[in-house]
């Protein structure tokens, strides 16, 4: 008989830029549902390879992959917002070792990050909560004020978000997939009327 093997931790890659191929261990916490490095390949080919110059925020970070993502191809700024204090201490490990002077880490809760942001400063921002958080619609409200009129908002969800509920938060779908059980969107600012 095998003696029994000790589980592995869990990791995701950066997929692209200066960081590639860079491992983020992702730790055994509840509720933490890093985005699947596929879904982050198809979610970073819809936004273009090279981010020179954007403002991003991941207001629940978690292991900072969509963030550290987007700085590592070519962000000039990202804040990763996260509550747990481990995870915090772990993001500021990886943004030591990466040496991303573009990255701030930054513990507190990820809606009144994106509430204390100047309103249109940001052109990306990143949305993936707990799936069992009632947080959706406070959060797509908040970043929908934080970013450009022609900004992004990134979500993970565990439903599709339609036009009608997105609408009155002020924000419309561009694209949108779905991956297992995750809907993933890319959304954008309803135009002025």
């Amino acid at each position: 008989m095998k003696p029994a093997q000790a589980r592995l931790p869990r990791e995701v890659r950066i997929i692209g830029g200066q960081w590639k191929r860079t491992k983020l261990v992702v730790p055994d916490k509840p509720g933490l549902r890093p985005t699947p490095d596929r879904v982050r390949e198809t979610v970073f080919n819809w936004l273009g390879q090279d981010l020179t110059g954007w403002n991003c925020l991941d207001a629940f970070a978690g292991t900072g992959a969509l963030g550290l993502e987007a700085a590592s191809r070519g962000a000039a700024q990202c804040i990763l917002v996260e509550q747990d204090a481990a995870l915090v201490r772990g993001l500021q490990a990886i943004c030591t070792r990466l040496a991303a002077s573009q990255v701030r880490v930054q513990r507190g809760d990820g809606i009144a990050a994106l509430q204390g942001v100047e309103a249109g400063a940001l052109d990306l921002v990143f949305l993936d909560p707990p799936f069992d958080a009632p947080v959706f619609e406070r959060a797509l409200k908040a970043a929908s004020t934080a970013i450009k009129s022609n900004g992004l908002v990134y979500l993970e969800a565990p439903k599709a978000w339609a036009e009608e509920a997105l609408a009155p938060l002020g924000l419309m779908a561009v694209r949108t997939g779905k991956a297992g059980m995750v809907h993933y969107h890319l959304l954008r600012r309803l135009p002025a009327a």
